[in-house]
């Protein structure tokens, strides 16, 4: 069995009000940030043992269910 961990995050061309807030947030607190961006992040268990079969079936979870390819970037790591 293989696990995916994925990471969707909002592409740096769209704005991320919600990092936006946090990142205002921790400069009101005195931390010393640049700037923050929200994301999401799913773990995805598979039953395949073909990494090269495991990743073309990532890439199409990403693109059709787990994303949204127009506003958001996603990456994944595959263990096991």
């Amino acid at each position: 069995m293989l696990k995916a961990k994925v990471t969707v995050i909002l592409k740096n061309s769209i704005l991320d009000p919600q990092g936006s807030a946090v990142e205002k947030a921790l400069r009101s607190m005195d931390y010393p940030v640049e700037s923050v961006r929200i994301g999401k992040f799913m773990e995805v268990n598979l039953p395949e043992e073909a990494r090269d079969q495991a990743e073309e079936i990532m890439h199409e979870i990403c693109r059709k269910l787990l994303s949204n390819p127009v506003i958001e970037d996603y990456s994944f790591e595959l263990e096991g």
